[in-house]
């Protein structure tokens, strides 16, 4: 039907017949010549229509945006002051021969160069598609997809899939249920990610798999969360930690390198889980912020300040400090923003310091508290933080978790308010995780990662008798505050991973029926092994420069998990229902 796409139409081919099928972006009338710009996934193209052929200018005159022609034409040179340089095709133009109608388009119920809401672009999803740069995000993500698949190919990974009708187990989210039509009352999990088969597969003797797939959680959602999304799952045997980040560094420069043309460093940083908190209070930290967390306590517990000195006091508190260079002109109202800001993350307040002159001492600052404090913690604090005329520091004290949250994420929006934030990507390794955390509701420990994660001591007393203070054998790929991908070695001796249920609080009663299966395995000859997973939804919408992963997955689901375009989910009928041996229990509508 063609011979070639709209965009690749160049001056390579001036003099020569070609046939072209696309939209019509535009039609223009000139002093009675007919432009029609045609449009297909590789770009632009311009069509002259020439009044000298009426019967084809006639046809022409129809034509209306989004209709689809087909148009066989001879290649020619643009006249000259007509050139378009950001066009492939800008310096040549086709003069039709032949038009022909494929299709025709009713009014858009928005223009492609239009700014609409979210709603209405996933509910005419095709048309959302067909701009320029939604075609441009989503080859972005065939090409890093690509680029995965020859690095793994050539490294000698087998792609291989795993069940997509499996059965529930502890991932960390609620899981998404499918009834089971021949077993009356009973259900398969959409699987939240494949962990539990590749790691069976490891012990299948098959060393080193993957796979693009996708993986299911019901769960709040955000910017960066879908309830179906696609990571990319690894696995491997026989390769210590440092030679699965080693490996997985070159993966990730060599998708950078083939994707986007860009070379990433080598090698990518490592900090501790402790550090990255202590620093910049959050585990995925943004390295392109220059601005740092400071402890303080040491400083302000013997001041009065009860605000200081109670949480630097409680071994389970922080006093931390954050200074933001010239930032002594804030004004009053910013505070104030910021102060509620941090309120969303626990804290009660904001305090901060304006050091207008340093060298007066605490004549030369401007603070609330600062007549709390002594002189010594007062040059302590300018001291420790760096702080120099113009600065302004601001002061996190409470737990230890809600100083590393707010302060983490005033960084952060401090950090974007004063485009603090440097260009280029930053990538970094997040290691040394603890490996559990305790819920203090529940009372009980929680997998910092997930329990299918070894301790750096492989002793399973020393794990029991100190579980606060063990340390995972686990790491995070963080680039630019986003986490991309996450992994780890796993248990594969079956003493340590009924070790860890124990801890988690599932008896051995609950680990037969849920992972059974796991810990049968674990006693036939399972090699050591480890692996990651890449969220492909997220690497691609830091890649494309996007707002949201919604902008990089050709049909997402709203925040609300529903899908506008499609109106899912919807009700079934009885008939089904009852094939499924499900009642549905409506709940009654809010009062």
């Amino acid at each position: 039907m063609r011979s070639h796409y709209c965009g690749q139409v160049n001056e390579t081919l001036i003099g020569q017949s070609v046939t072209v099928a696309g939209w019509v972006h535009r039609r223009r009338d000139h002093g009675g010549v007919i432009f029609v710009d045609l449009r297909d996934r590789e770009g632009l193209v311009q069509i002259v229509f020439d009044p000298d052929r009426k019967d084809l200018f006639a046809e022409a005159e129809k034509l209306r945006n989004e209709f689809v022609v087909r148009v066989v034409g001879k290649v020619r040179d643009r006249p000259a002051g007509t050139v378009n340089a950001n066009l492939a095709s800008g310096k040549i133009e086709l003069l039709a021969t032949e038009l022909e109608l494929l299709n025709r388009s009713e009014p858009l119920p928005f223009q492609l160069d239009e700014h609409v809401g979210e709603e209405t672009r996933l509910r005419y999803r095709y048309i959302d598609l067909r701009r320029d740069v939604m075609q441009q995000r989503l080859r972005l993500r065939h090409r890093i997809t690509r680029a995965m698949r020859e690095f793994l190919d050539h490294n000698g990974f087998i792609d291989l899939e795993t069940p997509m009708l499996t059965k529930a187990t502890p991932e960390g989210a609620r899981d998404y249920l499918v009834p089971s039509r021949t077993h009356a009352g009973k259900f398969f999990a959409l699987p939240q990610s494949p962990q539990i088969f590749k790691q069976l597969l490891m012990m299948s003797g098959f060393d080193r798999y993957y796979q693009i797939t996708r993986c299911f959680r019901d769960e709040d959602l955000r910017a960066d969360r879908q309830p179906e999304f696609t990571q990319l799952d690894i696995e491997t045997s026989f390769l210590s930690q440092d030679d699965i980040m080693q490996m997985m560094e070159r993966l990730t420069r060599a998708i950078f390198k083939q994707a986007n043309g860009v070379d990433l460093p080598d090698p990518f940083p490592r900090m501790s889980f402790a550090e990255a908190m202590r620093r910049y209070g959050s585990d995925k930290p943004d390295l392109r912020i220059p601005l740092e967390l400071v402890d303080v306590a040491d400083l302000v517990a013997d001041t009065e300040f009860k605000v200081f000195a109670g949480p630097a006091k409680d071994p389970n508190g922080r006093v931390a400090a954050l200074r933001v260079p010239q930032g002594a002109a804030m004004p009053r109202s910013q505070i104030d923003e910021y102060t509620a800001y941090v309120g969303r993350y626990g804290a009660k307040g904001l305090a901060y310091v304006k050091v207008n002159e340093r060298a007066k001492g605490r004549d030369g600052l401007q603070s609330p508290i600062i007549k709390f404090l002594s002189d010594a913690a007062v040059a302590g604090v300018l001291e420790r933080t760096g702080a120099a005329d113009g600065d302004l520091i601001f002061f996190g004290a409470d737990s230890a978790k809600v100083v590393s949250d707010a302060l983490g994420a005033l960084r952060l929006k401090v950090g974007e308010d004063l485009k603090l934030v440097s260009d280029g990507w930053a990538p970094l390794w997040v290691i040394d995780f603890p490996m559990f955390e305790w819920d203090a509701d529940s009372k009980r420990w929680n997998a910092m990662h997930h329990p299918f994660t070894s301790p750096r001591n492989p002793d399973s007393a020393a794990l029991r008798a100190s579980p606060g203070e063990a340390t995972a054998n686990a790491y995070d790929l963080v680039l630019n505050g986003s986490e991309v991908g996450g992994g780890s070695v796993r248990i594969h001796r079956q003493e340590m991973q009924s070790t860890v249920f124990e801890l988690l609080g599932i008896d051995a009663d609950e680990a037969r029926v849920k992972f059974g299966f796991l810990l049968d395995a674990l006693k036939y000859g399972a090699p050591p092994h480890g692996g990651i997973a890449f969220g492909l939804d997220r690497l691609a919408m830091l890649m494309a420069g996007a707002d949201s992963i919604r902008d990089v997955i050709a049909f997402p689901k709203t925040q609300t998990a529903a899908c506008p375009l499609t109106d899912a989910p919807t009700e079934v009928s009885d008939a089904q229902l009852k094939e499924l041996h499900v009642r549905v229990r409506t709940p009654p509508p809010a009062s």
